[in-house]
């Protein structure tokens, strides 16, 4: 498979668990700080512990989750990357243009006469 045919999957993979309001408020929990999968299940008192960890497995194949046992416990963190990755292959050329509009805008303001 080409590096490009596995970016894209990997994209796929980001998209798709971003795709879950549930997913989306368990990255925002753990933006917040890292939880234990009790903790992270307890945030969730709707859903039951395997569906939780169900949408955990998604996050975790997309690579947004990363899970490190101490003991007994496994410890959850938000993994960035990947977002970031999908933030600089989609979005950042548009957040440049815009800057780039009213950076112009601003300057023909700055040229234009004051009636």
């Amino acid at each position: 498979m080409s590096r490009f045919a596995e970016q894209l999957s990997d994209d796929d993979r980001v998209f798709k668990a971003l795709a879950s309001p549930v997913r989306r408020r368990m990255l925002d929990a753990l933006r917040d700080s890292t939880h234990t999968t009790g903790s992270l299940c307890a945030r969730f008192p709707d859903l039951d512990r395997t569906t939780v960890l169900q949408h955990l497995r998604v996050l975790e194949d997309a690579e947004l989750v990363d899970g490190r046992r101490i003991g007994r416990e496994r410890h959850l963190s938000l993994a960035p990357l990947p977002i970031k990755r999908i933030h600089d292959r989609w979005i950042s050329d548009y957040t440049r243009a815009a800057v780039e509009l009213l950076d112009r805008l601003d300057r023909s303001a700055d040229t234009s006469p004051a009636w």
